[in-house]
């Protein structure tokens, strides 16, 4: 039983992420196909990916331990949702820091070497790696992501509305229940082992999540105590499932681009993913003042949200804006 003690200033900052970021999701598909468990949300997405991984994969699955813990791509590669910015994080990751999240981890024997080439910071190794990264990604994840996508702002929209409805008290209540059960001031969750963890202050991250192999879990740095942990909380309520939304033709295109403007119909395809404002201003190729004016108005419009992630914030398509969408897809900006 994992049992999770608040105090006043915990409830106070206790907040709902977007995501866990695409780094771990490739991770996490990998561990929850390596287990090789029968669950009905999957079979389809097992059916789909198994007896795929070659060559271009096996520098990550081969860092997949045999047993016990994983790696931490999450600490490695951040939760952004940009498999660019992830792998940017990757290959500028502290030496001091690989080392850590490497060691005591049960690799195979044939392994070790590839594993302590990585784990030392050799830079071809993390350009391997990096290239894995976006191997696996376009097998297990890429594929599936628009109902992925889906499932997890759904979920980021129930949690704001409990947020809305009840504040703090609602949210805990309401996340994840009957598993998630929130007996004030302690959270209680099924776990391998009693674990009682005192916020201290810092309060949760509720983080939900597409390929995790277990129904809850916490995270936390032990790099970095400052920050608060996270709880994982399942996101798909459905089979996961590869197909996408319908093609749009170039008149669907031309009236949502009428509807919106150009700019900004494009800076819905990009809230898609997830983004700050400077890196919407990226995709954009307009200024950080702009970026936030085109948030705004889409914001307003109920199409997207905005959250504060530290020093930035991070936007987000909403149900209604991804509905949108899938009346007329967009092609990259």
């Amino acid at each position: 039983m994992l049992r999770i003690h608040f105090t006043a200033e915990d409830l106070a900052r206790t907040r709902v992420a977007a995501t866990v970021g695409v780094a771990a999701e490739v991770y996490y598909s990998l561990e929850l196909l390596r287990e090789n468990r029968d669950l009905p949300h999957f079979r389809a997405w097992r059916s789909a990916v198994a007896g795929r991984m070659g060559a271009d994969t096996r520098p990550l699955t081969s860092l997949v331990p045999m047993r016990g813990p994983g790696l931490d791509l999450l600490a490695l590669m951040g939760d952004v949702p940009s498999l660019d910015h992830a792998v940017d994080n990757l290959l500028h990751a502290p030496v001091s820091r690989l080392r850590r999240e490497f060691e005591g981890l049960d690799f195979h024997p044939g392994h070790l070497p590839w594993a302590r080439r990585v784990s030392e910071g050799d830079r071809d190794a993390r350009r391997e790696l990096a290239e894995a990264v976006r191997a696996c990604h376009r097998l297990t994840v890429e594929p599936f992501w628009d109902q992925g996508r889906s499932e997890l702002v759904a979920l980021s929209t129930r949690c704001a509305n409990w947020v809305l409805e009840g504040g703090t008290d609602l949210l805990l209540r309401s996340v994840c229940a009957p598993l998630v059960r929130w007996r004030p001031p302690v959270l209680e969750a099924p776990y391998p082992r009693r674990v009682d963890v005192r916020l201290q202050g810092r309060g949760l991250i509720i983080t939900p999540t597409l390929f995790s192999k277990r129904p809850v879990s916490l995270l936390w740095d032990p790099l970095d105590t400052a920050q608060p942990p996270r709880l994982t909380v399942p996101a798909l309520r459905r089979p996961l499932t590869g197909t996408g939304p319908a093609e749009a033709d170039g008149s669907a295109v031309r009236n949502l681009e009428s509807l919106l403007g150009r700019t900004r119909a494009a800076a819905l395809h990009v809230t898609a993913e997830g983004c700050t404002t400077s890196e919407l201003a990226r995709r954009l190729d307009v200024t950080a003042a702009a970026a936030s004016q085109h948030a705004t108005v889409l914001r307003n419009a109920d199409l997207i949200t905005t959250s504060r992630r530290g020093g930035s914030v991070l936007h987000l398509i909403t149900p209604l804006g991804l509905a949108l969408l899938r009346t007329g897809v967009l092609t990259e900006p």
